[in-house]
């Protein structure tokens, strides 16, 4: 695997991307372990948006510096 493959610099966007989906996924799994409920059509809504939300703003903001 060459370097232009794998991003490794905090500017690059998707690193940071990437890097907050590994966080914001921890996070939701750190929450499922907590609460003892099952998931219902809008909490999985809930779950693909707090992943790919949070994703999005850090491609973005990363991609203008």
């Amino acid at each position: 695997m060459s370097n232009a493959e794998f991003p490794s610099s905090w500017t690059d966007p998707r690193y940071v991307a990437a890097i907050v989906s590994v966080i914001a996924t921890g996070a939701l799994y750190f929450y499922a372990a907590l609460t003892q409920s099952g998931l219902t059509i809008e909490e999985i809504t809930l779950v693909i948006f707090a992943i790919l939300l949070p994703t999005s703003i850090a491609y973005e903001i990363a991609g203008r510096l």
